[in-house]
């Protein structure tokens, strides 16, 4: 039978080695050609491309919840992204684009519920023109389909209620649960042959000097991998896409800090039921190059429902979703940490603003007003929020694209971590799955 082992459970299938200091304590030994911490939706999507490619091969992924999917994968827009952004001929956009296709096509032969909304990119001022149209030119570039620039007839044609004086439309965009996505992944995977460990909080990544007790294969498995249970499983390749505690997970290996992850929270409203119909597709404003994030939009959701916003302010914990969660050490990390230091600095306006809005609702309704004139305070509610991984580096800068770390000495050569994955790492999640496969491919020798 096919399934998700809990570690208890896995003690019980594996069975348990002799106990090193108290009785009641055991520690499991289980061999694997390849280990892949971290059941995010890149983890599940790469450990699947990886058994898909070498079925003889063993693999095992270990995920420190009780579920796959539950933090980035599971709180996002949902959004399928077609590829605008990007500057073309660069990593995120050529992975963007193909990702969106690879998902569409993914959701149809798995049966997956998707919808293709559209999204328009509105410029309601006259100085928002020549960057929209240089978007446009953008997107053409890294060859997104169906594109177009419209008018304000256009627009009303498309969105009833919504205002501006240009737009970039893009049909392609669309909308899917992608933590629905991310479990078939994992159930792909488990199919296929491979085992998925929860609860399994990875603290050490290490080379060790001698076989398992009992073992007749020598030392071909000389990698151990300890969570904070002290369970133990044996590899010969690791890999790494721990989201928002990459970082966390290169240092253990002997990488540098940096580039560091801060937490960044996005909180959302939601609109009243009643209110529905006044978005019929993604509605986004047009990105202000002065500030790093892309600013608040309307996302109409799977279940039927309709996000505003993102805001984006510093989280005191990295998997905090509310207003008062707090972790010191996090806390502590985020503020220490120079590049974060000299992100706020430049960007100190911009910020206050930010937590103001965060705060005062009518605040953040306004700046929506000016798409949809019609919404009101009233129709809105505090909704739920996601936390950004966001990779910076020691001069504030955000790190826009892939990072890929080793270790230092004899595990560096059996090690690789994905220390940054950027967004929309979901659109992206079946491009990026290949792409880390192939630099498996070509750092180990599967």
């Amino acid at each position: 039978m096919i399934r998700t082992l809990s570690v208890a459970t896995f003690k019980s299938v594996v069975g348990a080695a002799k106990p090193v200091k108290d009785i009641t304590t055991r520690r499991l030994h289980s061999t694997y050609d390849v280990a892949v911490v971290g059941g995010g939706i890149v983890g599940l999507a790469t450990v699947r491309e990886l058994i898909l490619r070498h079925p003889s091969l063993s693999f095992i992924l270990l995920e420190k919840e009780k579920e796959l999917a539950v933090h980035q994968s599971g709180h996002n827009s949902g959004v399928i992204h077609s590829g605008i952004y990007y500057t073309p001929g660069s990593l995120k956009a050529r992975l963007c684009v193909r990702g969106a296709t690879l998902a569409y096509e993914y959701c149809e032969k798995k049966g997956l519920p998707y919808k293709k909304c559209g999204k328009l990119i509105v410029a309601v001022e006259q100085e928002e023109i020549p960057r929209l149209q240089a978007l446009y030119e953008r997107g053409m570039k890294n060859n997104v389909r169906d594109l177009s620039i419209v008018d304000a007839k256009g627009i009303r044609e498309r969105e009833p209620y919504c205002r501006g004086i240009m737009a970039l439309d893009s049909p392609y965009t669309g909308i899917v649960d992608w933590r629905m996505v991310a479990l078939r992944y994992g159930q792909d995977f488990k199919e296929a042959g491979g085992t998925v460990v929860t609860e399994s909080e990875v603290n050490d990544i290490s080379m060790v000097t001698e076989s398992p007790a009992g073992s007749t294969e020598g030392m071909k498995y000389p990698i151990v991998i300890r969570d904070k249970k002290g369970n133990e499983v044996r590899c010969r390749y690791v890999l790494t896409c721990g989201g928002l505690y990459s970082d966390r997970l290169s240092q253990i290996s002997g990488c540098s800090r940096e580039p560091r992850i801060v937490p960044f929270r996005g909180d959302y409203l939601v609109l009243k039921p009643e209110k529905h119909y006044l978005v019929k597709g993604n509605i986004y404003p047009v990105p202000d190059p002065r500030f790093p994030f892309l600013g608040v939009h309307f996302t109409p959701r799977m279940d039927g429902g309709v996000w505003l916003g993102p805001n984006a302010v510093l989280a005191f914990k990295r998997e905090g979703y509310k207003v008062y969660d707090f972790n010191a050490r996090d806390f502590a990390d985020a503020l220490s940490f120079r590049g974060l230091q000299k992100l706020v600095m430049r960007n100190i306006t911009y910020g206050i603003g930010e937590m103001y809005r965060g705060v005062f609702i009518g605040a953040q309704v306004k700046i929506l007003q000016k798409y949809i004139p019609e919404l009101s305070r009233s129709d809105v509610l505090r909704g739920p929020a996601g936390v950004r991984a966001q990779a910076l580096d020691r001069d504030g800068n955000l790190v826009d694209d892939f990072v890929f770390d080793g270790g230092v000495g004899d595990v560096g050569s059996r090690v690789l971590h994905v220390r940054n994955a950027p967004s929309p790492a979901a659109t992206s999640s079946l491009a990026i799955a290949e792409m880390i496969a192939d630099e498996v491919e070509s750092r180990f020798a599967l």
